[in-house]
């Protein structure tokens, strides 16, 4: 696999957690772990999918316009 391929998701950023637990179907658990390993080879750091659910959330509320348009003050 080549490291010089870029994600969406780039370098995590040290954040402040609260713990949140889901289920998800096992097909896209094994996807998570896939993109985190993915990850991990990309930017030279490990991580495993728990750590990156919140900042693919968080990308993902980020680029939705109907979510932005409706959360304005």
């Amino acid at each position: 696999m080549s490291t010089t391929r870029k994600l969406r998701l780039g370098p995590l950023p040290k954040t402040e957690s609260t713990k949140l637990t889901f289920s998800c179907p096992a097909n896209l658990k094994a996807d998570l772990d896939r993109y985190a390993s993915m990850h991990a080879a990309t930017y030279g750091e490990p991580v495993d999918a728990v750590t990156l659910i919140p900042h693919m959330l968080d990308a993902f509320m980020c680029g939705d316009r109907g979510f932005k348009r409706e959360a304005k003050p």
